[in-house]
């Protein structure tokens, strides 16, 4: 009895088909089913019902286990394997192929056979060996380089006020987001299959833009905002006087890129009287900044999916977005923990 139960137990929950099918079979015996009313449901030959019956008397429940072989092997040796991972990732051009400028499986695979690397592969085999390796079809992406001669010593600073912000004061990030107009924009929502929400496709450009300039306070992790008709230094330094005003006794270090307007005579001699430090980040170096990456939220939340017909609406949903997202707010600490640019010394 206590088989019965047992086998009712690997029957209801294997999840292996080779193990169920040999569970039920025992099953069906040990119920009086005859060999041959077996054989016509579970659709197996009379010898494998025999064979599992005189298989699970002799050795129980391992023998519901399936005993699986190696399979062939191999006949693509791992120093070949290798090679073809190498010139996968080669262009075409470095073997003198200059009539395409990327592989294809089928590309590669003649490639291959031409120079005599194999003798025989199938374009299956290909993918596989070369997913194995982790070599997978990826879009080209662009970097571009800082020219900064004094790329270093600003990088280690900005680094140093995110790793060790001063007690004396607070690490602020700014910068611009936008511009925001007035079009339909793309965005994901949760629809019924083959039923996308649709958007009007013509627009028109009626109402100009509008910009962002916003700040990420490291030490609460809040961001603070002006949304204005311009980006200029006049707009630019009446965000600073905001901060300034909102922490008048701390002295605050303003991590912000090369845009004309932040190094403006104006803003410059105005941080000099306030007790403000103007860090500014290297040339080409965006990513150097926290709030660079602040800004995919707002895009994908509060704007993503939307039709705004006037500034008011759209900034009232991004004003929204924001105050629920400083609700929330941590101090931000780890930038970039496990980057190259931690190692960084030439």
């Amino acid at each position: 009895m206590e088989e019965g139960r047992k086998l009712q137990r690997v029957s209801r929950t294997a999840k292996d088909p080779v193990r169920l099918r040999r569970a039920i079979v025992v099953l069906m015996s040990g119920q009086g089913q005859a060999v041959r009313d077996i054989t016509s449901l579970m659709r197996v030959s009379e010898d494998y019902v025999r064979d599992v019956i005189r298989a699970f008397n002799e050795r129980g429940f391992a023998a519901l286990d399936p005993k699986w072989s190696g399979g062939r092997s191999r006949t693509i040796g791992e120093a070949i394997r290798e090679r073809i991972r190498l010139i996968a990732r080669t262009a075409p051009a470095d073997w003198d192929l200059t009539a395409f400028s990327t592989w294809s499986l089928a590309k590669l695979r003649d490639h291959l056979l031409d120079r005599g690397t194999v003798a025989v592969i199938s374009r299956e085999t290909l993918r596989r060996i070369l997913r194995d390796a982790g070599v997978s079809r990826q879009a080209t992406t662009t970097w571009k380089a800082s020219t900064d001669p004094d790329f270093i010593a600003k990088m280690q600073r900005i680094l140093d006020l995110y790793d060790h912000p001063p007690d004396d004061g607070r690490a602020i990030c700014l910068d611009e987001f936008g511009p925001l107009n007035l079009m339909p924009r793309k965005g994901k929502a949760w629809r019924p299959a083959t039923s996308p929400r649709r958007l009007r496709a013509t627009y028109n450009r009626r109402h100009r833009v509008m910009h962002t300039l916003a700040a990420l306070d490291l030490t609460t992790g809040k961001i603070h905002y002006r949304i204005r008709r311009r980006k200029r230094h006049h707009e630019f330094l009446d965000l600073l006087k905001a901060l300034r005003a909102r922490w008048p006794d701390q002295r605050l270090h303003l991590v912000m890129d090369n845009f004309s307007p932040h190094r403006h005579p104006d803003v410059r001699e105005w941080a000099v009287d306030h007790d403000v430090e103007l860090v500014f980040l290297p040339t080409c170096s965006s990513w150097l900044n926290w709030i660079e990456s602040e800004f995919a939220a707002p895009r994908y939340f509060a704007r993503g999916g939307t039709d705004h017909r006037s500034h008011a609406e759209q900034n009232a949903a991004i004003a929204s977005f924001i105050r629920r997202r400083n609700a929330r707010a941590t101090p931000k600490t780890g930038f970039a923990t496990d980057s190259p640019i931690r190692t960084w010394t030439h």
